[in-house]
């Protein structure tokens, strides 16, 4: 049985907005409110994966240093690219694209940012991805960390639940969940640890 720790980034220089593929630094409280998830988990991850954004792989190289363990940095578990919505908070959102944030937040199914991604493509690279970790790290520990919309992704990949439900997490930021996975099943363990 694979076991996957999952740790969503700290809070972000800036405020709460959509980054999506934006690349904002850390707050010196979001990077001790990894690090302090990371002190628990020490010891028992084999191996991290980061998504390549900086806020993800920054603190994510460092622990693997540490730990003298190994840290693969992957594309396919960055945050979805928001398009025209990147860097924006909710209500600029609002005012330019009436009506599509608050359908986005009850249902995304079948929706894209404009020039963005899609949350049906999202879910194709996650779920390839998640395959293949299911299949080639079996009774491993890992920790993963990457992006709330990522996360969230693979949180209802494992549960087999619809796109919507992913509108239905709470996923703060440093949120550490945990999966167990095979090539069969999946389960989420916990979920919003502190």
């Amino acid at each position: 049985m694979l076991t996957v720790d999952l740790l969503r980034h700290g809070a972000l220089a800036g405020g709460i907005k959509y980054r999506g593929q934006t690349d904002d630094p850390l707050t010196i409280q979001g990077r001790a409110d990894m690090d302090a998830v990371w002190q628990k988990l020490a010891g028992d991850v084999d191996l991290i994966i980061t998504s390549p954004l900086s806020r993800c792989a920054e603190p994510a190289t460092a622990w693997a240093k540490q730990a003298r363990i190994p840290c693969i940095i992957e594309p396919r578990i960055a945050e979805m690219h928001y398009g025209a919505w990147e860097g924006k908070t909710s209500e600029a959102i609002s005012s330019a694209f009436p009506g599509m944030l608050e359908q986005w937040r009850r249902d995304p199914t079948g929706m894209r940012p404009p020039d963005g991604e899609s949350v049906d493509e999202l879910r194709q690279r996650v779920h390839a991805w998640l395959m293949e970790i299911s299949t080639n790290y079996q009774d491993k520990q890992l920790l993963v960390v990457s992006h709330s919309g990522t996360l969230r992704m693979l949180i209802a990949l494992a549960l087999r639940a619809p796109i919507a439900s992913t509108r239905h997490m709470d996923m703060p930021y440093a949120c550490w969940s945990r999966l167990y996975c095979d090539e069969q099943s999946s389960r989420l363990a916990f979920h919003q640890r502190t």
